[in-house]
């Protein structure tokens, strides 16, 4: 009997499924968007029972594609973005809202434990920075806001942790995620009551499930569940881990040569080291699903989130005559190919910094399209965007080589991989080769990865990316153009640090 694996993939916009064999061929995929909830200014929610009825038609669209027996699909996985939180009631139903890991409504917590140095204090065991959507600082808001939910609380999961929750009815938190959320004590892999005390937490911990390994086995499938999602009653259903760390299993990060990329809604640059960095200029050091490994992360949402707004924004006029001309390609692809139109070695003194959801420089900093004037160009615009994006991903890893040595190549995930032209673009601004994994969804992919180890098909992670994980194509840095870039890239710098008095009086307003 053939082993299928399945993996899904919560993340903030979509919600994905995919089913795989044992050698990583993708059988079949879905996905459903999700709606996000703005209430009031600088908050982001969704509907939990959505999120949950999204996922039971991912699966059985993917099952009914794929025409897979569900009794032989040897492991269900889930993935899902970091940190927010999703709180479930005494009655098993949502106590409120998800909160997303772009909410901001928590953010006068983060400046009051900075002015108070809590991380000085905190960060060996946290092994993070703080930030607002974090599940700590919105525990406090929520405690402080929203009592009545509290009260009716009876667990805090992570999103693809209460995905689980309602596949198998059993509570878990899993550890690559919850390390990431400032609640435990990474250093230990473990909850800590001194940690919890520090936010003010401690008598919450009631409400947080215990951890698991990303490779446990944590309950199968219910009758209830295999009747919403046509899965088979019985299936195992493992722990599952961070998007990040899916990412980084999908591109065959098993050891501390390779270096992942994410570009998608957020750019998250990444490499994992058994020896845990704890500085405070890391934005994130985590427990990775590979026992012994740290994950070592700089990312903010910079990257082609940006190009998706700026698309939807001025480019929907374009959209509209491609499907009068009856073509096929996808808007993005037309990006592409006006981009392509530019040379690439020439500077036209246009600036794109890519802050349209958030930054990693200043609270109040804020994206601009800088250095027009009337002979530029609509693909010359375009040609700023991509770089200011990537600009965004040198910022980062330039921060994270600081710790490691450059590597030899980088495995690029993320929507940025569909366009040969921004592709090559990476590899020529950062002057390291860029290889693209196959696949497409490597969210869901890496989480069947992770399932294949959990269910024995093979004996660990190192041997299932082995057989799993194969490179779709490779990009090499043209050396030509690296002063070119170095020249853009310098600009960039500078537009950070004299735009930033001007970030804040827009703030102030």
């Amino acid at each position: 009997m053939a082993n299928y694996l399945i993996g899904i993939d919560c993340g903030s916009t979509m919600v994905k499924a995919a089913i795989f064999d044992e050698t990583g061929k993708e059988y079949a995929s879905a996905g459903r968007k999700i709606e996000h909830i703005y209430l009031r200014p600088g908050w982001t929610e969704n509907n939990m029972d959505s999120l949950w009825n999204s996922v039971c038609e991912v699966l059985r669209e993917i099952l009914e594609k794929s025409k897979i027996d569900p009794k032989q699909v040897a492991c269900v996985t889930c993935t899902g973005h970091g940190n927010g939180l999703y709180l479930v009631s005494h009655n098993d139903t949502p106590a409120r809202n998800g909160i997303i890991s772009s909410d901001n409504r928590a953010r006068k917590y983060i400046e009051e434990w900075t002015a108070a140095d809590v991380l000085g204090k905190i960060l060996p065991k946290t092994m993070q920075s703080m930030w607002a959507a974090q599940p700590n600082a919105l525990l406090r808001w929520l405690i402080d806001n929203e009592p009545e939910t509290m009260k009716k609380t009876k667990y805090l999961f992570m999103v693809k942790d209460f995905v689980r929750y309602r596949l198998t009815g059993e509570a878990y938190m899993e550890l690559s995620d919850m390390s990431a959320t400032s609640l435990i004590n990474t250093a230990a892999g473990e909850y800590d009551d001194e940690v919890l005390a520090v936010w003010g937490l401690a008598d919450w911990k009631k409400i947080m499930p215990p951890l698991k390994r990303s490779g446990d086995i944590c309950g199968k499938i219910t009758a209830a569940a295999a009747k919403q999602t046509g899965l088979a009653e019985g299936t195992p259903v493992a722990g599952g881990m961070f998007d990040i760390d899916a990412c980084g299993l999908a591109v065959g990060m098993t050891d501390e040569s390779r270096f992942c990329m994410v570009a998608g809604t957020w750019g998250n640059n990444q490499f994992i080291t058994s020896k845990p960095i704890i500085d405070r200029d890391i934005f994130m050091a985590s427990c990775y699903s590979i026992d012994g490994y740290w994950l070592v992360l700089e990312g903010s949402p910079t990257s082609a989130s940006n190009l998706e707004w700026f698309v939807t924004q001025f480019f929907e006029g374009d959209k509209e005559l491609l499907k009068i001309k009856g073509m096929t390609k996808s808007i993005y692809e037309h990006c592409s190919e006006l981009v392509s139109l530019t040379d690439a070695a020439a500077d036209t003194g246009i600036a794109f910094i890519p802050y349209l959801y958030g930054n990693p420089v200043n609270p109040d900093a804020k994206a601009c399209l800088i250095g027009l004037d009337g002979r530029h160009t609509r693909p010359q615009v375009m040609r700023a965007v991509f770089e200011g994006i990537v600009f965004g991903h040198r910022w980062h890893t330039e921060r994270l080589f600081r710790f490691r040595e450059k590597p030899q190549t980088i495995r690029l995930t993320g929507g940025a991989v569909n366009s040969d032209v921004w592709a090559q673009m990476f590899a020529d601004i950062l002057q390291i080769p860029v290889e693209i994994p196959a696949g497409t969804e490597l969210g869901c992919f890496g989480a069947s990865i992770c399932g294949a180890a959990a269910v024995g098909i093979y004996p660990d992670y190192a041997a299932a990316c082995e057989k799993m994980v194969k490179i779709d194509r490779r990009f090499t840095p043209n050396s030509s153009l690296a002063e070119v870039y170095e020249t853009k890239y310098r600009r960039f710098l500078t537009l950070l640090r004299v735009l930033s008095p001007a970030w804040g009086e827009i703030a102030a307003k």
